[in-house]
């Protein structure tokens, strides 16, 4: 079994906050998998009837039996009470740690009543990081800039076409179709192949509803519920002088650049493709390491603009530019940036730099992605 080292360390941090861990991701990135690698773990799978009856029959009794270590239970769902389940063994049975899963945000199902406030910690499982590539044998970055983080993906000997066409039938049936209830198939599935193959651009919905069939409302509702089961990363504006800064249209990014890929006709890469697949790689570490509401990126009426800005309450500003070979970064948008925000601290990200640097002569720290929290912290504490 595959040891993702990475996620098992943030499960245990989580777990010395907060007695309950929702563990969400889209289907297939390996959210069973990584439970089963928890040690001395006691495993439910909430699917199964049998499980859902002794669990929904007496679930005080089913917390109360001295567990050894953990419990994950799996698609919790499933359950028709969960958040009663949970908020029993958080109150009742503090000691006791679980790990539940799902692939959507914690409220986005209506079986949630209660979204268990001060109770529990949210981790969302990304496709395979960059630092987790050796542990999958996979030595060539553009094999997971081609066929995508999902594990099976990532590992297959040939671009897995027909994977990623049964993914999307199974999204639509499984976590649309029984949380959602969606009636129109066609224009839901339509909008989420359009988002991919734009993938990293600006979203403007109006443009798009007319391809799809539908108001301009419908696909806004659509988008919430791709953000909500992780399809899509919807990222915002990062904008406080609206006379200067673009304030309100979104970026937005899909989840995985297999299916980004798929989406665009890509079974071959490119030099120029090479670029935003880099761009959507980096999104992955950030958002593996930063909470969604900190990241954004940033554009001004002029159009320099950088990629991410992880903004943290009580902290500068951190602004990332994304570039495939660092010969091809230039400091004119960071130059923007900081003239309205001079307190920032800038960062480039490439797949040919090594160790974090401080290049002084362009004010911005150099890094691959394999160092990127050492650079992060060597911005924040370096003032360039």
């Amino acid at each position: 079994m595959v040891k993702r080292d990475f996620w098992l360390e943030r499960i245990s941090v989580a777990w010395s906050e907060r007695p309950i861990l929702w563990l969400t991701g889209v289907r297939r990135v390996g959210k069973t998998t990584l439970a089963h690698s928890l040690p001395a773990v006691s495993y439910f799978d909430c699917e199964l009837p049998r499980v859902r009856r002794v669990i929904e029959e007496d679930p005080e009794g089913f917390l109360g039996q001295g567990f050894l270590g953990p419990v994950v239970l799996d698609e919790v769902h499933r359950l028709r009470n969960p958040s009663e389940v949970l908020k029993i063994s958080a109150d009742h049975f503090p000691l006791l740690r679980i790990l539940a899963t799902g692939s959507s945000t914690l409220g986005a199902s209506g079986r949630f009543r209660d979204t268990l406030t001060g109770r529990k910690r949210v981790l969302h499982l990304s496709p395979v990081l960059f630092s987790e590539l050796p542990t999958f044998g996979v030595r060539d970055i553009k094999k997971r800039l081609l066929h995508g983080g999902l594990p099976e993906n990532l590992v297959a000997e040939n671009f897995p076409e027909k994977d990623y066409a049964e993914w999307i039938d199974a999204f639509w049936a499984r976590d649309i179709q029984e949380m959602f209830r969606l009636e129109r198939r066609d224009a839901f599935l339509k909008l989420l192949e359009m988002l991919m193959a734009q993938s990293g651009s600006l979203c403007e919905l109006t443009g798009m509803a007319a391809p799809c069939g539908v108001s301009r409302q419908t696909l806004v509702n659509y988008l919430k519920v791709l953000e909500e089961t992780g399809a899509v990363h919807v990222i915002r504006p990062f904008a406080k002088n609206p006379k200067r800064e673009i304030t309100a249209m979104p970026k937005v990014y899909g989840f995985d650049t297999g299916f980004v890929c798929y989406a665009k006709g890509w079974r071959e890469l490119r030099a120029e493709d090479m670029g935003l697949l880099w761009e959507h790689l980096v999104l992955d570490e950030l958002k593996a390491r930063f909470a969604s509401s900190e990241i954004f990126y940033w554009r001004d009426k002029q159009k320099h603009e950088l990629d991410f800005i992880v903004a943290r309450r009580g902290f500068p500003p951190l602004a990332i530019e994304c570039k495939w070979k660092l010969q091809s970064a230039s400091k004119s948008n960071f130059a923007s940036f900081a003239s309205l925000y001079p307190d920032a601290r800038l960062i480039v990200i490439a797949s040919d730099a090594e160790k974090p640097r401080s290049n002084r002569s362009k004010g911005y720290v150099e890094t691959g992605l394999a160092e990127l929290e050492q650079a992060i912290r060597l911005a924040m504490e370096d003032k360039l």
